[in-house]
């Protein structure tokens, strides 16, 4: 008798994102930039894209599930992370420093919410 494998869609597709980044990061020092339509991108940046990606389907998953705390801490990092990616790419400091804040307020306020549990 075969056991079935219980995969749910959602939290898999979050897994892929952040295996992909993951995977893309790790992959920076072997290839070369990528062709990505008409830019060569490095595979490290786009591993900040996948991850901002992963980040923001997370808050999806988890609001979905009920878990609100962890869905404001993904939706929080993916737009930070998003701002990191968007100020990086565009030179924009504004960005990059306002995504770096939010990721440091994010972190503040889990680390309290942490303490309150």
């Amino acid at each position: 008798m075969r056991a079935a494998l219980d995969v749910e869609a959602g939290p898999a597709a979050v897994g892929t994102l952040v295996g992909v980044a993951g995977l893309l990061f790790l992959l920076e020092p072997l290839v070369g930039p990528v062709p990505v339509g008409d830019l060569r991108v490095r595979p490290v940046a786009l591993s900040a894209v996948v991850l901002a990606l992963g980040f923001g389907l997370g808050a999806v998953v988890f609001y979905r599930r009920g878990r609100r705390l962890f869905a404001f801490a993904h939706g929080v990092f993916g737009i930070a992370w998003a701002g990191v990616v968007l100020g990086t790419a565009t030179g924009s400091s504004a960005l990059l420093v306002g995504g770096v804040v939010l990721v440091s307020a994010g972190c503040g306020f889990l680390v309290g919410q942490s303490r309150e549990r």
